[in-house]
C-alpha cells in the first residue's frame, strides 16, 4: 500500500488517511486525528523541522539502537477501530510493536518501510460511508492541512 492522500473530513472534524494499494483496485480509509494527520503530512511532504518531532525521535532511538523497521501492517478492525503492528528487526530477530496505524503509517513513511493491510481487514472497511463521503466532496475539502 501506499498513502493516497489525507483529507479533512468536516462532518466529523477528523482527516482521513488514504491507503491505496499499489495495483489502484483497493483504498482503505483510515480516520485520524489533527496531530497524526500533520505527523504524516510532514514525512509526505519531506519537511524537516528544527528540532526532532515524536516520530522522527522514534526513528532516531530505532537507528541509535541498530533496529530497522521492516514494514508496517494493518492487522485488523474491531469496532470501528484500526489496529497496526510495527515489525522491528535487530538484524537476527524481527519483533512486532502493537501502534495504531496512523502512527505506524508516520513511522514507516521516515523509515521508508513497506506498508501493507491484512486482507479481512480490506474486506470489512466500510465503503458505503466513504463512497457517501466522497460524493458530497467539495474543493475546499482538500484545505492544507499544515
Amino acid at each position: 500500500m501506499k498513502v493516497e492522500g489525507l483529507l479533512f473530513d468536516p462532518r466529523s472534524n477528523m482527516y482521513i488517511l488514504l491507503l491505496k494499494d499499489t495495483d489502484g483496485s483497493e483504498t482503505l480509509p483510515i480516520w485520524i486525528g489533527k496531530p497524526e494527520a500533520d505527523a504524516i503530512a510532514l514525512a509526505l511532504g519531506k519537511v524537516a523541522t528544527p528540532r526532532p518531532l515524536t516520530h522522527d525521535l522514534v526513528k532516531n532511538v530505532m537507528e541509535s539502537l541498530n533496529v530497522k523497521v521492516t514494514r508496517i501492517v494493518v492487522t485488523q478492525i474491531l469496532d470501528n477501530t484500526y489496529y497496526a503492528l510495527i515489525y522491528l528487526t535487530d538484524g537476527k530477530t524481527e519483533m512486532p510493536v502493537d501502534s495504531r496505524p496512523s502512527d505506524a503509517v508516520a513511522v514507516a513513511l521516515r523509515a521508508n518501510a513497506p506498508i501493507f493491510v491484512e486482507e479481512e481487514v480490506l474486506k470489512r472497511k466500510n465503503t458505503d460511508e466513504l463512497e457517501e463521503w466522497l460524493k458530497n466532496l467539495r474543493p475546499e475539502d482538500f484545505g492544507n492541512i499544515m
